[in-house]
């Protein structure tokens, strides 16, 4: 996928857990993990709100675009949900 979630990154700046930023957003620690792992399909603009204002940083510390790679096996307009 070309959005690359960076929640990691600000997690280590920060030297915060996952567990104290789902604490402090509202949101599980497992659901966290799938927005951090990039497994997450969608975030809500009040997720990601909430994770800009935990984390002192703006979203595109917390999210930025790469283009796919040519190792690609499928076009994203062909693989299936798209």
């Amino acid at each position: 996928m070309p959005i690359v979630v960076d929640i990691d990154v600000m997690l280590a700046k920060r030297k915060m857990s996952v567990g104290e930023l789902a604490d402090r957003i509202g949101i599980t620690p497992a659901n966290l993990a799938v927005l951090k792992n990039g497994r997450a399909k969608a975030v809500r603009f009040t997720t990601l709100s909430a994770l800009c204002t935990a984390l002192d940083c703006q979203p595109g510390d917390l999210l930025r675009w790469e283009p796919e790679s040519a190792e690609d096996p499928e076009p994203a307009a062909a693989q299936p949900g798209r």
